[in-house]
């Protein structure tokens, strides 16, 4: 029974793949029903003008707002130091845009006051790009050629293992971005305390997204070690 666990990981994984695919597919629909929903509640504010008076706020004056093409292609670029929204959160004044364009700019103040955990993501970026680059010919490889030399596979689990770590690591990246954007949001006066719980749940959702990536990277991880582990057994 001990060897089969090892050489037999298929099972182990499907379960696991299953468990994270579903939990992803609920994660996302709640986060779009709750963006769609949210955004249908007005604000004041448009989303270019929620992030350019929290950059304000902050004191932060070298960081520029911007427009991107797509959706939820919002993102903060610590290498050109802009807040980039998407359409939909860039031109509308509502809640979901507010959140959104907010939670973006929480980056750039973590970027600002040297945020430890984005400095770790930082550091990692090259890491994780070469992982990224490579990891899956030598993984392939090393499932082909697992019981003749499997150490080839033990690298790539070790560069997989990077980008797992990264997956992790922006965690407390992303929900510490978002508590600094509901709490300015509401010390700002920009959201009540009926709209800033809408914010609040909408970014909380927008998390999770987050932590079933990292669990789904963290089932795959699992999934190679079995197979080098049964190689070896072998």
């Amino acid at each position: 029974m001990e060897q089969a666990v090892y050489t037999n990981p298929n099972l182990i994984y499907w379960v696991l793949f299953i468990g994270v695919a579903l939990a992803s597919w609920i994660v996302s629909s709640v986060m779009e029903s709750r963006m769609k929903r949210y955004a249908k509640v007005p604000l004041n504010l448009t989303g270019k003008q929620v992030a350019e008076k929290m950059l304000h706020d902050n004191g932060i004056t070298d960081v520029k707002v911007t427009c991107v093409k797509g959706h939820l292609t919002d993102h903060y670029n610590p290498a050109d130091k802009t807040v980039n929204l998407s359409e939909g959160v860039f031109n509308e004044a509502n809640v979901a845009a507010a959140a959104v364009a907010a939670h973006e700019c929480g980056h750039a103040v973590q970027h600002a006051k040297a945020y430890g955990p984005l400095k770790l993501r930082t550091a990692l970026v090259p890491a994780v790009n070469f992982a990224n680059t490579w990891m899956m010919w030598v993984l392939l490889a090393g499932i082909l050629l697992v019981e003749i030399f499997p150490y080839l596979l033990l690298g790539g689990i070790c560069l997989f293992a990077m980008t797992t770590l990264f997956a992790f690591i922006t965690l407390p990246v992303e929900v510490n971005a978002s508590q600094r954007a509901v709490n300015w949001l509401q010390e700002a006066g920009i959201t009540d305390r009926e709209t800033t719980e809408m914010a609040s749940s909408a970014l909380h959702s927008a998390a999770y997204t987050y932590v079933v990536a990292a669990l789904s990277s963290l089932a795959t991880l699992v999934y190679y070690i079995l197979i080098f582990l049964g190689g070896r057994r072998d």
